[in-house]
């Protein structure tokens, strides 16, 4: 079993990740992104590294035995004038730059370029965690009705678009009406303004009206950046009115199924794996 080399940024989606190596017994090691990661990230054996320290970054994999990496966990888009790059990071500022002015997944994929060209494997964490992708079908115990067959056609289509221009991973979609897509800001963030619109254009408790989706782009590569659901986006979604949530089929991840299971059924609210039309 070959030792893994996790690059943690922000969010629960990292430390669900080394809970599962912990106790599945694969070996790890944690390199926690400065300024990103959370501190629960501390108590596992890693270190602390800049973003653009990559020489530091790679130096440290091959010292620890690492012979594949995961890169888990939410991290801004650089201010690149900011960034202290070590002589590694700098020899690779310049393709940074160029790839992040194609978009995020652009920058994803050189970077993972960058850890493959060093002689890592890459891993999803879907591969690393197998569990956490949500299957086909609903989760729990609420299913969405023909009621609202329209509204995820639309919002698949609108996910689908924002996917090929590299823009973002959700949409929120009630009566036909597209209430907002998710950019920069993240599906949280997008919830809350959602949750701030007229009462004339969402739902409410007792009354829920339109769907939230999250969809991975075509362009991306699934090795990182999945959508993901947690209990946070659950709730989001009912405050916003909305009715349910849906996802492709073992394409987005779910940080503690049972936990966003109970979530949706306390809340009356569906979660559910679509398996996309060919």
């Amino acid at each position: 079993m070959r030792k893994l080399g996790l690059i943690a940024g922000g969010g629960d989606l990292p430390v669900a990740l080394a809970e599962h190596c912990r106790d599945a017994g694969r070996p790890f090691f944690v390199i926690r992104l400065r300024g990103f990661a959370g501190p629960g990230m501390a108590e596992f054996p890693g270190a602390e590294v800049g973003v653009a320290e990559l020489g530091r970054v790679f130096d440290t994999l091959r010292r620890t035995g690492c012979e594949a990496v995961c890169l888990a966990g939410v991290v801004d888009r650089p201010d690149f004038s900011a960034l202290k790059p070590d002589l590694r990071g700098l020899k690779s500022l310049p393709g940074a730059i160029a790839a992040a002015r194609k978009g995020d997944d652009a920058l994803l994929r050189f970077l993972l370029g960058e850890f493959e060209r060093e002689g890592f494997a890459v891993e999803g964490a879907d591969a690393v965690f197998a569990d956490l992708t949500l299957a086909a079908g609903a989760l729990g115990e609420v299913r969405p009705g023909a009621e609202h067959q329209a509204d995820i056609a639309l919002a698949l289509q609108v996910v689908e678009t924002l996917g090929e221009l590299d823009i973002g991973q959700a949409a929120a979609v009630a009566g036909g009406v597209v209430l907002a897509v998710e950019a920069q800001e993240g599906t949280d963030a997008m919830l809350a303004r959602c949750r701030d619109l007229p009462e004339a254009l969402k739902g409410a408790p007792g009354a829920r009206l339109g769907v939230l989706i999250k969809w991975p782009k075509r362009i991306q590569d699934r090795r990182v950046d999945l959508p993901v659901v947690g209990v946070a986006t659950v709730e989001g979604a009912a405050a916003a009115g909305l009715a349910g949530i849906v996802v492709q089929a073992d394409g987005a991840l779910a940080i503690d199924k049972p936990a966003v299971r109970r979530a949706a059924d306390r809340l009356g609210l569906f979660v559910v794996g679509l398996v996309e039309a060919s």
